[in-house]
């Protein structure tokens, strides 16, 4: 076998966001602010740095118990920032509680191909920008189980696409970039990943992008092993 590891992302590979859980914080802040709320990464990122750039002592977060103190600062900041004055702690301990990390949810094919890399004897890992939550989310949908390590940017002080982090998550099994495989929904990472030496694959489900190393489905990744065979 040539390969003996697969890696893939977290958000928009293997799991997106699960829409129950989004409407419901969506309408607590329409209801709470009086005004549509429109979630956008902009946003998030402004209310992110705000926090990050705050002198508080739980950043960087490297443990759970860091990052919902992180959290519950961000929503405080997010109320900050549509104008919610009201009620602002119970509120806030209110989104912490439902929507820490939001709620996952799998691909249609997720399961089905993590079942045949794990039965054909790979090492299986994740890799994700995210924090240190990147475990417990995984278990929460049942599939912590497939997986031998994940490699969170938040632990190894790193995000994709640098080095850093696909060389921990290498590491972490013991194989060499060469012999691992790996998948992102974002190009940048994955042509950084490419770059380290893995055969990577960046996934768009649109079907929009056709390029050498795009696939559509994570299936076409077991067609692509099969072939070598």
């Amino acid at each position: 076998m040539k390969y003996k590891a697969i890696f893939f992302d977290r958000d928009g590979t293997l799991t997106k966001n699960e829409p129950g859980w989004v409407k419901m914080r969506d309408d607590k802040l329409f209801e709470w602010s009086g005004q549509p709320f429109v979630f956008t990464q902009e946003l998030f990122d402004k209310i992110f740095q705000r926090v990050w750039q705050g002198g508080y002592s739980f950043v960087p977060y490297k443990n759970v118990e860091q990052e919902l103190q992180f959290f519950n600062q961000w929503y405080k900041a997010l109320f900050n920032e549509l104008g919610i004055t009201h009620n602002v702690s119970e509120r806030e301990d209110y989104l912490v509680h439902h929507l820490w990390y939001l709620k996952k949810e799998l691909y249609p094919e997720t399961i089905y191909v993590l079942e045949y890399f794990k039965s054909h004897g790979y090492k299986m890992g994740v890799i994700s920008d995210s924090p240190p939550s990147l475990e417990l989310t995984l278990k929460s949908i049942d599939i912590h189980k497939y997986f031998t390590s994940f490699t969170a940017s938040s632990l190894v002080g790193a995000g994709k696409p640098s080095p850093i982090i696909f060389n921990a998550a290498l590491n972490a099994q013991g194989v060499t970039a060469y012999e691992s495989i790996y998948i992102d929904d974002f190009d940048v990472e994955a042509d950084g990943a490419r770059e380290q030496g893995f055969t990577s694959f960046l996934i768009d489900r649109s079907g929009e992008n056709k390029g050498e190393w795009t696939i559509s489905s994570l299936k076409e990744i077991i067609d692509f092993v099969e072939r070598l065979k």
